[in-house]
């Protein structure tokens, strides 16, 4: 399938290669600033770089929309679409309306609309397998969706089928069991520093809490912790030592008393 890119940020970089990999054209990618269209399109076979966003003679047949989540308000209105073309965004938070209606009110052509999503922290730095990489399939059709399958069954052996308000929670979920625990760790590693100790200490406790709750039935099973004890005492002491960090110490009272109380 000869496919254009809308967006060389993180997810078009992974997502440009795996799908060249498995046999897919990349024939073009579009970014607002040209030399970043130029880095990706140089790791390609046949694409070509542009800034321009009228693809009205564009032979591609999908339209892969990988900008951020809020871009897609802002670019969409300037795009100038072939007949037919299959218009697909990667976001998790927005819903396949909220694309449909931006087409309806900024295009002249007929489309045909999807979603695209892999549910995967992305990054162009870092190699991902994609096999193990969940992409969740919408589609305004079951043709469409079928399509749409086909393709990701190429670069991924976990491809589901994901209505709009289920791709929203697993997108909330995502940032609960990955972008908050990050943040956590970020917080982590300047506390240590703060008092000059290395947060290489820290990376087998990470690893072995990781490993307990991917095995466990269920995470809960096997939290530790003075807010799983109840330990008052050591809790008090805890944030005795964060009395110069108010916003730490509300993150670590917060989530206290979040355990605490699941455990009642």
């Amino acid at each position: 399938m000869k496919i254009a890119l809308i967006g060389a940020g993180n997810v078009a970089h992974h997502l440009a290669v795996e799908l060249e990999g498995a046999g897919h054209d990349i024939i073009t990618v579009y970014s607002r600033k040209l030399p970043n269209a130029e880095a990706l399109s140089d790791r390609l076979s046949i694409a070509v770089a542009t800034n321009e966003l009228n693809f009205a003679e564009s032979e591609a047949e999908l339209f892969l929309l990988t900008t951020s989540d809020d871009a897609l308000e802002k670019i969409i209105p300037q795009i100038v679409w072939p007949e037919e073309a299959l218009v697909v965004h990667t976001a998790g938070a927005k819903s396949l309306t909220v694309l449909q209606n931006l087409l309806r009110v900024h295009s002249d052509v007929p489309l045909r609309t999807g979603v695209f999503y892999p549910l995967q922290s992305i990054n162009k730095k870092i190699p991902l397998n994609w096999k193990e990489v969940p992409i969740c399939i919408e589609g305004a059709d079951e043709e469409i969706e079928h399509q749409l399958i086909e393709i990701a069954r190429t670069i991924s052996d976990e491809v589901y089928l994901v209505n709009s308000e289920e791709r929203l929670q697993l997108h909330l979920a995502a940032v609960l069991a990955n972008n908050f625990p990050n943040h956590l760790w970020a917080l982590t590693k300047d506390l240590l520093a703060e008092h000059n100790l290395d947060f290489e200490l820290m990376k087998p406790i990470l690893k072995e809490t990781l490993r307990k709750a991917l095995d466990a039935d269920h995470p809960a099973e096997v939290q530790t912790g003075p807010a799983r004890r109840g330990d008052q005492t050591t809790m008090a002491r805890h944030l005795q030592l964060l009395e110069d960090q108010p916003e730490l110490a509300r993150i670590y009272q917060t989530i206290s008393e979040s355990i605490m109380r699941w455990y009642l």
